[in-house]
């Protein structure tokens, strides 16, 4: 893979190029920043900027005034590249929290391994309707240890909008949800978005993860995209590298909430 040709497509593609993630968002382009705004509970943020040491300080202020303006948290998604070199900085002073810090990872689709089932005993249910969503939140609640409802109010919309740009999928033990994950198929783009990959405890290191990988990414080869990309964590990296997915950059969520004031 030509990891500098690859990284310039995905920027283009799904940052410079950006589509609303679910019904009712909508992407903005004001200067040299791409931002989204998100329908009742969705995402807020920035996707894509080109600056410098001379326009940055003045841009990350337009966003703040922006988003508190419509009284909403968002979030900046730095890049490990992204310009200028002390961006994370800037936005810390300017009241910015940085979150754990994720690698962007992308696989070419005719170099993946997509053979991989789950083990004896599971099996994947595709999400269709409100009773797969809730499973998949309450297997979210358990594998992040965080609330699920906001990604339970996105995913269902998204479901009941063009149900063709997303599919979710849940892993039963019986009837018991043990593991799921989401894909995001934005329409034009070349990349398909594997997100939400969670297997809860007691559950991991027995293959499932790696099944809804594969399972995802045979259903966007199918759909005729060329590449998946994952925001990896260190725990799902080193299974994601093993199916062929390589590193790009990282990724940081620098979130801003209504109130918080930089500091002095």
């Amino acid at each position: 893979m030509d990891h500098v040709g690859v990284l310039a497509l995905f920027d283009r593609d799904m940052r410079e190029g950006a589509r609303p993630d679910s019904p009712g968002a909508r992407v903005e382009r004001v200067g040299r920043v791409v931002r989204q705004v998100g329908a009742e509970q969705g995402w807020n943020g920035v996707v894509w900027s080109d600056l410098d040491e001379t326009s940055a300080d003045a841009a990350i202020a337009g966003q703040i005034r922006y988003f508190t303006g419509l009284g909403r948290e968002f979030e900046w998604k730095l890049y490990g590249h992204d310009r200028p070199d002390d961006l994370g900085q800037r936005l810390r002073a300017a009241g910015f929290t940085p979150e754990p810090e994720e690698t962007l990872m992308v696989a070419e689709l005719g170099d993946l391994a997509l053979d991989a089932a789950p083990p004896d005993g599971v099996r994947l249910l595709p999400v269709t309707d409100s009773a797969g969503v809730d499973l998949v939140a309450d297997v979210h609640r358990q594998a992040f240890g965080t609330d699920s409802s906001r990604m339970r109010h996105q995913l269902l919309a998204q479901l009941t909008g063009d149900a063709d740009d997303v599919v979710a999928v849940v892993a039963l033990a019986g009837d018991v949800p043990v593991s799921a994950a989401r894909m995001e198929l934005l329409p034009g783009a070349r990349f398909a978005g594997l997100w939400g990959g969670g297997t809860v405890e007691g559950w991991r290191g027995k293959g499932i993860y790696r099944a809804l990988v594969a399972h995802r990414a045979r259903v966007a080869a199918d759909r005729g995209y060329r590449y998946v990309q994952v925001d990896a964590s260190s725990q799902s990296r080193p299974v994601l590298a093993r199916l062929g997915f390589v590193p790009l950059t990282t990724t940081t969520p620098y979130v801003y909430a209504p109130g918080t004031d930089a500091p002095a």
